[in-house]
């Protein structure tokens, strides 16, 4: 026997919505909810041949107690669907295509719906339970801040380090940023992301219906003069509010299924999923795991890099697509000037924005959209997340 084909049959992202913007007052669990039904939609497939759904979530505190099942409740899905609430912080969305892809590889089902939804405005402050004295001050913790008593810095402050270390400075990563922005409008003037979004209806601050469309992220205005003026937050040396992804509001999907068994029931096949790891490293080495992820595929599938038609890396800050790179090209700055020509060919998480459990499930999908545009070929999609760890998925489409 051997291993079953994995395919991807369809895919749907919301557009990313800015913090305490348009799609604020849409529930993590509703906005996943809608994106699944989408997927499912595309796809043409009847929801109750969907096996499971696996969902990442990054901040798990704005829905509360397995977010992934109220998800699944609010959909189309039989009630009856197994699911799973996937917690790898920003690797979330992508670990959930690496559990779907494992469970049709292991003829445990035949289609699975993956990927994962944030709507970080909704994240609640949190107030402590106990504290020394019942009367007076007390501390009230953010989330958002996304620290953690393990890493005594903050996430800005080590990648900046980690980016200087690599002789990337501030200057390089504005320019990554400005690249971001300005490759994000030009694919979208073409209708790139049609491939990807789908609209989600709301209602705005006077209380009418509005359909959002597009992501709300992106700036048109974004310039190395304005992104030079901006002041490093987080004790960091290097990253700004400008080279850095937003808060953010979103979800997205692909769902995965057995290659025979697709074509049997007439499900379009949009790309074949090779490999998935996850990896890890020490616990501020996220500017470069991505790479590790990256080349651990590459070496259990006897690839190099230049094999790589498109390569996805997500911006968690500017810095990381130049630090993974780089570590792809062992060193060597030419090549890596190489590899960057084939990154986030269309943007990134700079311009897009960083809804942390959707984005590795964006990330995947925007790369079949790219081989697609490409007339077929290899790529791959990586993530880092959560003190050092870090995912990749590699695709491939027929010409």
């Amino acid at each position: 026997m051997t291993d079953p084909d994995v395919v991807v049959t369809a895919v749907a992202r919301t557009p990313f919505g800015r913090f305490n913007g348009a799609l604020k007052d849409v529930w993590g669990p509703e906005l996943a909810a809608r994106t699944m039904d989408a997927t499912i939609e595309r796809a043409g497939c009847p929801a109750d041949r969907v096996d499971a759904a696996y969902i990442g979530i990054g901040m798990i505190g704005a829905a509360t107690l397995t977010p992934g099942r109220q998800a699944l409740l609010l959909s189309s899905l039989p009630e009856t669907t197994p699911s799973l609430t996937v917690d790898r912080a920003c690797c979330s969305g992508m670990t959930a295509v690496g559990l779907g892809w494992k469970d049709i590889r292991l003829g445990l089902a035949k289609a699975v719906l993956c990927g994962g939804s944030d709507n970080l405005s909704e994240t609640p402050l949190l107030l402590p339970r106990q504290r020394e004295r019942l009367l007076g001050t007390f501390e009230v913790g953010d989330p958002l801040l996304l620290r953690g008593p393990a890493v005594d810095s903050s996430i800005a402050a080590y990648t900046s380090e980690e980016a200087l270390r690599h002789d990337i400075d501030r200057q390089a990563q504005d320019a990554w940023a400005l690249a971001s922005h300005r490759r994000y409008f030009e694919a979208d003037e073409e209708g790139y992301f049609d491939f990807e979004r789908i609209p989600v209806e709301t209602r705005n601050r006077k209380g009418e219906t509005v359909v959002v469309e597009t992501d709300e992220s992106p700036r048109k205005d974004t310039s190395l003069e304005s992104l030079g003026r901006l002041q490093p937050v987080y004790g960091s040396k290097t990253i700004t509010p400008g080279n850095a992804p937003g808060l953010n509001d979103g979800a997205a999907f692909v769902l995965l299924a057995d290659g025979d068994w697709a074509r049997a029931e007439g499900l379009p096949v949009l790309a074949r999923v090779l490999d998935y790891t996850q990896v890890a490293d020490g616990p501020t080495s996220g500017s470069y795991t991505p790479a590790i992820a990256i080349s651990e595929l590459l070496r259990r599938n006897n690839l190099v890099p230049e094999h790589l038609g498109t390569i996805e890396i997500n911006e968690a800050f500017a810095a990381t697509p130049l630090v993974s790179t780089l570590h792809l090209a062992d060193g060597d700055a030419e090549r890596a000037e190489a590899l960057r020509e084939r990154t986030n060919r269309h943007g990134g998480a700079v311009a897009i924005g960083h809804p942390l459990g959707a984005s590795g499930a964006r990330l995947t999908m925007t790369v079949i959209n790219g081989l697609r545009r490409q007339s077929g070929g290899i790529g791959v999609a990586a993530i880092c997340g959560g003190f050092g760890q870090g995912d990749a998925v590699l695709l491939a489409v027929e010409p």
